[in-house]
């Protein structure tokens, strides 16, 4: 009996052991699939080019070179006259330049204009998303529209993953404002609300660093944020903010998601920079 009792024991004990090691080999296979796929969950981009509707604003479509020979296609509208903003616009992670015919129509409205850019592997543009590309494309738009307006009266906005860009540009070249929509304290710290089973602070390659650049911006910011933001976690828009060391400003969109545009957005954005006119 008391044999039989150790051979019971030690098919337990085998059992157990195998179960750990196929658990561990689902484990790590779900993790390398991650680590692989990463990019796909981040980006969605949309390689089809895309047209201006010609029953809106008076958009022109314009192109740029980027240092890595990239070709990024770019819409542009100036503004009505020399008292409005331009607006240089960084998109979020899945839309396309013409999904955004509601912005560009408050922004026309207003008699403001802005610079797009659709980003590498989006809207027409060459090239595969990565962080280091996008920052890339960032910096071209910059370039060309510094070229053409001052610093002064040029207010950086970014949306979503757009937030992101927006932040480190402010932080290197100077601006009239930074405008910040549902922003991120860094994609790595998004991730983990989202997948919280998988070490995805050291998986992560495309980690957008907001926080770790936000405090050298030094132009006026204005935050707005979606309370119920099911994409980018509220709080971390309110992070962001405490670690802003400019002038600035958090405007919480009480009921709002993740779009804020259709929610009067741009009520709140105004005002704001008639504050902060050049």
């Amino acid at each position: 009996m008391e044999g039989r009792g150790r051979r019971m024991m030690t098919r337990i004990v085998r059992l157990a052991l195998l179960s750990v090691l196929v658990g561990a080999v689902f484990y790590g296979s779900a993790v390398a699939y991650v680590f692989f796929n990463q990019r796909r969950y981040l980006y969605y981009p949309g390689v089809a080019a895309q047209a201006i509707d010609p029953a809106g604003p008076a958009i022109r479509q314009v192109t740029l070179k980027t240092p890595d020979n990239e070709t990024l296609v770019a819409w542009y509208l100036p503004p009505a006259d020399r008292d409005k903003p331009m607006l240089l616009y960084f998109n979020g992670n899945g839309l396309g330049l013409s999904v955004q015919s509601a912005r560009w129509r408050e922004i026309a409205d207003e008699g403001a204009g802005f610079f797009a850019v659709g980003y590498r592997g989006y809207s027409g543009s060459t090239g595969t998303p990565t962080e280091k590309g996008l920052r890339m494309d960032a910096e071209a738009a910059w370039q060309w529209l510094a070229a053409r307006y001052p610093p002064q009266r040029i207010v950086i906005e970014g949306y979503s993953l757009g937030t992101g860009l927006a932040v480190k540009l402010a932080a290197e070249h100077p601006a009239r404002a930074l405008i910040l929509e549902a922003p991120y304290t860094s994609a790595v710290d998004v991730a983990r609300t989202q997948m919280s089973w998988a070490p995805v602070r050291w998986l992560m390659l495309d980690r957008y660093e907001s926080a770790a650049w936000i405090g050298k911006v030094r132009c006026p910011v204005l935050i707005v944020h979606g309370d119920q933001d099911n994409v980018i976690p509220f709080t971390q828009g309110q992070t962001l903010y405490q670690l802003v060391k400019a002038p600035k400003r958090f405007e919480r969109m009480e009921g709002s998601n993740h779009n804020l545009v259709g929610d009067g957005l741009y009520d709140r954005i105004w005002p704001f920079l008639a504050q902060v006119a050049p």
